[in-house]
């Protein structure tokens, strides 16, 4: 069964949440991009966010993510949001806790639509949203031997 979007003729899927995690285990694109696949789908758009090296001029050695107990089901929550507001075939969101180092996927998210512009515009809206709605918190440990708390 399908739901209609708003659009003449366009459809999304009447579940088109695939993929959803908070992890330990390294992050694969290839996963996320595979749940997201939908024939009906003209465009798909991914976002891929990384352990950079520096942040706000410090040189960045290790960082650890943290969740609460509810990230899965806010982030369940902050998905359910992305897909009743754009015209959604198929959506996937995944973030990474534990310690990552430079250079390591932290999060992947991605989501397929009738049009790329659609696509383009969700998937800004799920990792926006995640990033200020699910309680994942970032630990980062500096070359100089400071540490800071990111979203705590």
């Amino acid at each position: 069964m399908e739901r209609t979007y708003g659009h003449p003729g366009e459809l999304a899927a009447e579940d088109p949440i695939r993929l959803l995690g908070i992890r330990e285990a390294p992050l694969s694109l290839d996963e996320v991009f595979r749940a997201v696949g939908d024939d009906a789908a003209g465009g798909t758009a991914l976002f891929v966010g990384t352990v950079r090296n520096h942040d706000g001029g410090a040189d960045v050695d290790t960082l650890g993510y943290s969740s609460h107990p509810t990230a899965e089901a806010e982030l369940r929550r902050v998905a359910e949001k992305v897909a009743a507001g754009y015209p959604v075939r198929a959506l996937a969101a995944v973030h990474r806790v534990g310690e990552l180092s430079v250079g390591d996927l932290a999060v992947v998210v991605a989501v397929s639509c009738p049009h790329r512009g659609e696509a383009f515009e969700a998937c800004r809206k799920l990792i926006d949203d995640l990033k200020h709605e699910v309680p994942i918190w970032k630990h980062q440990r500096f070359s100089d031997g400071t540490e800071e708390w990111v979203g705590a």
